[in-house]
């Protein structure tokens, strides 16, 4: 009895499903080979894909980049250093001029 239950638990706590889609194969040889050079299997991507799309509830499709809004962020603390004219360097007219800049 206890071993059913033990089975029967783990069977739900690691419950899989298959999905099968169509990809062309270059599609999906290109997508696994960058998956493998970051250490991924393309089932991890897809997984990670299917979770942001969730997540966010969204889907892009676009051929220009599009900033995260982490990223978006971040400029916005840029945007405001140069605003307040911190973090920021004078022009320079040659590289001498910029390496004595910096070593000062």
């Amino acid at each position: 009895m206890f071993d059913k239950v033990v089975t029967v638990v783990y069977t739900l706590v690691t419950m899989h499903t298959v999905i099968h889609i169509k990809a062309d194969k270059e599609v999906k040889e290109n997508a696994q080979a960058l998956a493998r050079k970051m250490g991924l299997n393309l089932s991890d991507v897809i997984n990670a894909s299917l979770r942001n799309f969730i997540r966010t509830r969204e889907v892009i499709f676009s051929d220009s980049p599009q900033m995260t809004p982490q990223f978006e962020k971040y400029l916005e603390t840029i945007e405001e250093d140069i605003k307040k004219g911190r973090n920021l360097s004078p022009a320079f007219k040659s590289a001498d001029e910029a390496i004595d800049w910096l070593k000062s």
